[in-house]
């Protein structure tokens, strides 16, 4: 059974809410399909998968995909012939557990030859310990399938089964109708042309484009979406597509093959701007009526590059792929173009996450100072944002404050993976004024590490940021922060003459972080010098130069009114 194989039991569901069903592969043989009741917040799920009818089948949740602490859903058939839907969790080795409160409910199956179809109902918060909470951001989707027919299911071994797997998804997407486009727009595709895809787990494959003719004029892009070769759902995990800041009359060199080889041409580098991300079960990104993203014009330059993760777990040699991205763009303008404004932290290595840290913050600041002069009185409005770290990063939120008071924040991912990035439409647009602050936070977990990770631009450095998708478009392009470099050298002249480390005043940041011996409470002390150090602003305008004023030892925005938490409601659950 492959992906294309209709969703039949969900159907009935949909066509009576009026829903939108989305599904996802979680291998080449299987799907998850999935619908949406916001108001009774419950998840429709409908799983195809290939098993006998003797075969066992697990689907559910955990928080960054292992089989280990998931709560799961499990399919099963017990000697006497009769099959089950049950509710179970499993503990630190992988073992079921059944769960005292039932939380699979409306359970339905159709089983056709050696293809499995399966539905079952489940709030987003059960208010049971044992469930995984479905929220916004990045859900982890893990399943497992193995032979039956099962005595009992109380102590099966998932992680130990002969098919396991794992796929990332939001869940809980915007089902926000798209508006309409101009009568004039045009598609055009950038995708990647028949790559034997290399027979390794993971793979970055880059692909330079360049643009047609008819975008010597300005255009607006107001909408793209994948366009993924059928047959290969499983392999294509997320995509990018990336402008060349070059200028206008610069050529670029043809290239296509891994984005991380020697032989890419350096002067590609250039290309790093987002122009538009997907990932694995995303809707098409849509710009509301307002705005579009501009493309295009005498001094824009026409190359662009395609950057294509593939996974491969089974490690396959024959995969064949030619997916990409489809742009709709209209020479007619709307109103406003559309903008990319970083927050968060500043690409260098003053910023840095110390090792064997299960848990390490690090916060980026949009400052008042910097929107007072950077932003109209009228304001701008947010309606996307794509989180972004490196490797370690494990959770990304931003928080958004005004004379004090925390609002609603602009977006979070509590289980952020950077394997999953795509730019999601906020359900909600949000107007930020002169004088508001936006804190954008990012959680480390850094367990596996034996030394200091520091900030930067290659893959094994960090980052920490939120580029959000707006209109108007105005000037300020960067808005982030990094701790003063005073009040570095001033940790750093503490490490030396009171802890005895080989920290010295006139060595490279780098070799100064690396020359500490990090223990437990180094790296408290580190934490809490981020958290009230002063700050050094980039506060720039799209020229990359800073606004006029002095932007070093800003004090960090003090929150006085911080959001009260969640209260999850349980009075009506069991």
């Amino acid at each position: 059974m492959g992906t294309t194989a209709p969703v039949l039991l969900l159907l009935y569901t949909a066509a009576a809410a009026a829903a939108q069903i989305f599904r996802i592969p979680l291998d080449a043989n299987s799907t998850f399909s999935w619908i949406l009741d916001y108001p009774a917040g419950i998840v429709n799920v409908e799983v195809h998968t290939a098993a006998g009818k003797d075969h066992w089948v697990a689907v559910g949740f955990s928080d960054y995909g292992a089989l280990e602490g998931a709560d799961l859903c499990v399919l099963w058939r017990d000697w006497k012939g009769h099959t089950h839907l049950q509710d179970t969790w499993t503990d630190a080795d992988g073992r079921l557990v059944v769960d005292p409160q039932q939380d699979c409910q409306g359970f339905k199956y159709v089983q056709r030859d050696d293809v499995i179809k399966f539905t079952f109902t489940r709030r987003f918060d059960t208010c049971d310990p044992q469930d995984y909470v479905i929220e916004e951001g990045t859900t982890h989707v893990v399943w497992a399938r193995g032979r039956g027919p099962l005595f009992r299911l109380e102590g099966l071994n998932v992680s130990g089964a002969p098919h396991i797997g794992m796929q990332r998804a939001q869940l809980l997407k915007n089902t926000s109708p798209p508006p309409s486009h101009p009568s004039d727009t045009w598609r055009h595709d950038i995708l990647n042309s028949e790559v034997r895809v290399p027979g390794d787990d993971t793979t970055y494959w880059c692909h330079l484009h360049r643009l047609p003719s008819a975008l010597r004029a300005k255009h607006h892009v107001v909408q793209y979406e994948a366009v993924i070769q059928p047959g290969n759902e499983a392999l294509v995990h997320h995509l990018e597509v990336f402008h060349c800041e070059a200028p206008h009359t610069q050529m670029m060199p043809e290239y296509q093959g891994p984005c991380f080889s020697h032989k890419r041409p350096e002067v590609t580098k250039v290309c790093k701007r987002v122009l538009a991300a997907w990932a694995m079960g995303a809707l098409p990104f849509s710009y509301p009526e307002e705005a579009g993203l501009p493309v295009g014009g005498p001094d824009f330059n026409p190359y662009v590059m395609l950057e294509i993760h593939y996974n491969n777990p089974e490690r396959r040699t024959d995969w064949v792929d030619s997916s990409g991205v489809r742009m709709y763009l209209t020479p007619t303008l709307r109103r406003f173009d559309g903008g990319v404004l970083e927050l968060g932290l500043e690409y260098t290595d003053k910023m840095a996450i110390p090792p064997q840290q299960p848990v390490f913050a690090l916060s980026g600041y949009c400052i008042t100072e910097c929107t007072a002069v950077a932003v109209p009185p009228e304001g701008i409005m947010i309606f996307g944002s794509q989180l972004h770290t490196h490797l370690t990063g494990i959770r990304v939120f931003t928080r958004h404050i005004r004379d004090g008071h925390e609002l609603p924040e602009l977006n979070r991912d509590n289980h952020y993976s950077t394997h999953f990035q795509e730019i999601r439409s906020l359900k909600q647009q949000v107007r930020i004024l002169p004088g508001d602050a936006l804190i954008t936070t990012c959680w480390y977990k850094t367990t596996d590490h034996d030394n200091i990770t520091l900030g930067g631009f290659a893959i094994s450095d960090e980052m920490c940021v939120n580029y959000v998708h707006y209109y108007p478009k105005i000037d300020l392009e960067v808005c982030k922060s990094s701790i003063s470099s005073e009040s570095l050298q001033t940790y750093f002249r503490f490490l030396h003459e009171w802890e005895a480390q080989h920290t010295k005043s006139d060595q490279a940041i780098s070799e100064n972080y690396k020359a500490v011996h990090w223990t437990p409470m180094r790296a408290h002390i580190l934490q809490q010098l981020y958290h009230e150090a002063p700050l050094s602003m980039q506060c720039n305008q799209s020229t990359g130069e800073r606004f006029p004023g002095y932007w070093e030892n800003m004090p960090v925005t003090p929150v006085l009114f911080p959001l009260l938490a969640h209260t999850r409601d349980c009075t009506t659950h069991p």
